[in-house]
């Protein structure tokens, strides 16, 4: 349990580490490739999952190697540690995404059902 519980701290890290390396290179690629508006947020979006998905498989094909991991048992390990790590970043950016959310209803002086519904909507859009 405890070896699960270091693992999944440790990709979290390597993902938030990965997630802010990524930010600078995707928003390059942006402006290089002369986005703006809901392109530019859908290829930011896209590139950075794709980023750091490559981070947590990186640090979960180290954490093969550490354990000695061969073959089979090895991509099996990797697959799941992976799937493991993106739950768990989706998780985070979820949470963080209600918190801005409950700012933003904050700001406008929303209470009751229709900060609710702000809410609500508001994480929806955030996290698709």
């Amino acid at each position: 349990m405890k070896k699960l519980l270091s693992v999944l701290v440790l990709a979290c890290c390597t993902l938030s580490f990965a997630a802010h390396a990524a930010d600078a290179g995707c928003e390059a690629k942006a402006t290089e490739k002369k986005l703006a508006g809901a392109a530019k947020t859908s290829f930011m979006k896209k590139c950075e999952m794709d980023a750091s998905a490559d981070s947590a498989k990186a640090a979960c094909e180290t954490q093969a190697g550490e354990k000695k991991l061969a073959g089979a048992a090895k991509n099996s390990f990797v697959k799941k540690c992976a799937a493991d790590a993106k739950s768990s970043a989706k998780a985070d950016s979820a949470k963080t995404a209600m918190a801005a959310c409950e700012t933003q209803a904050g700001e406008k002086k929303l209470a009751g059902a229709a900060k609710n519904s702000f809410v609500k909507k508001c994480t929806a859009d955030a996290t698709k």
